[in-house]
């Protein structure tokens, strides 16, 4: 198996800086997922990785080996598209044993290979199709199979579930995650899903216009988000940022929002570190209750700005002085548009983030616990 290594990776396209200064190890048999917006340089990354791509500064190492200006064929590595690239005119056979009959290995160690393979992606009764008969499911499933037979130190995958269906890529997803595992091969799959990413990571890797963001496990990046950036993106509905203002009474720390006032003397430690009195109060949208003001908690008053049914819940959009926030209520709630609501939530649960850099004050403190 295989360790990947990106040391100081920097890649331009003459004035656009497509990757920028991005340093990440990856450990061997780990599910990497580079996670991030469209044109935030993750597939650029990953094909630096693959050898399509040379960096303009920085190295790539595999198990300690210098690689960055290797030919992507002798880096022993499979890369999975997002759009297939199946020849049109070859069986799913052919496309799966193209890389064996490249190599010119016996006609018997190609037909076992492709057999075990098709059996371990369960496409054994494809065999025979050309692309143009198979789904799209089918398809990726013939592509991946290409992609396994070659044995590879390492998968590299660039949306591979983006041209299916929804249905089909919540199903897909287990299985790739499945077969993975069970292969045990190193894999750094891409792509703008943050369900994708957070369902299948061992490791999800945030990147935001060319930066690494944030390297953690999933419940880890969503419980300690490094920045506004990650806490925004990550969680569906994201996260509410409310600005506040830090203000000093009678020889106490206060952060004002103009909707709520929270003391926050005993944070005085960690708010030293800002860069400027404003701050981001951030609170995950299941963290708000709704309905009745809630002693020991932060209450304020707001109303139902939109609803958006879910089946199994409702989304509720609510307006407190010019402010929408969003929170998850049970498919009962009884307030319709415009109703008054009270709102409440615990302030040991909230995040405090500095407006000026984005960075979640308490991201050490947390780290800690």
């Amino acid at each position: 198996m295989a360790t990947i290594k990106l040391e100081n990776i920097t890649k331009r396209f003459g004035e656009v800086v497509a990757v920028n200064d991005l340093s990440l190890d990856i450990r061997e048999k780990e599910l990497a997922v580079l996670l991030g917006p469209s044109g935030c340089g993750k597939t650029t990354t990953l094909r630096i990785v693959s050898g399509l791509e040379f960096p303009t500064t920085g190295h790539v190492y595999l198990d300690g080996k210098d690689i960055t200006y290797a030919h992507p064929r002798d880096r022993n590595m499979s890369m999975v598209f997002q759009n297939y690239a199946l020849y049109p005119h070859m069986k799913a056979f052919d496309n799966i044993a193209f890389p064996l009959k490249v190599q010119k290995r016996p006609k018997e160690e190609i037909k076992k290979r492709v057999k075990k393979t098709a059996e371990i992606l369960k496409i054994e009764h494809l065999l025979d199709r050309k692309p143009k008969e198979l789904s799209g499911g089918e398809r990726q499933r013939v592509a991946l199979g290409r992609a396994i037979i070659k044995e590879p130190k390492v998968f590299l995958m660039d949306e591979p579930l983006a041209n299916v269906d929804a249905r089909l890529r919540v199903h897909l997803r287990t299985e790739l995650k499945r077969l993975q595992r069970e292969l045990g091969i190193t894999t750094i799959y891409v792509t703008h899903d943050q369900i994708e990413a957070m369902t299948m990571a061992d490791r999800v890797v945030v990147i935001n216009k060319g930066r690494l963001m944030q390297v953690s496990p999933p419940r880890e990046l969503y419980d300690n988000p490094a920045t506004t950036f990650v806490a925004d993106f990550i969680g569906n509905p994201p996260m509410n940022l409310i600005d506040c203002s830090l203000v000093e009474k009678n020889g106490r720390l206060f952060a004002d929002s103009g909707i709520f006032t929270i003391d926050v003397s005993g944070f005085a430690d960690i708010l030293s570190g800002a860069q400027s009195s404003k701050l981001l109060i951030g609170v995950r949208p299941e963290d708000f209750s709704i309905g009745k003001r809630v002693k020991g908690k932060v209450n304020f008053a707001a109303s139902v700005y939109a609803l958006e049914p879910l089946g199994t819940e409702i989304i509720v959009t609510f307006e407190a002085n010019g402010k929408l926030l969003r929170t998850g209520a049970p498919v009962s709630f009884w307030a319709g548009v415009g109703k008054k609501i009270d709102v409440s939530f615990d302030e040991r649960k909230m995040y405090i983030f500095d407006e000026k850099t984005g960075k979640n004050l308490r991201f050490l403190e947390k780290s800690k616990q």
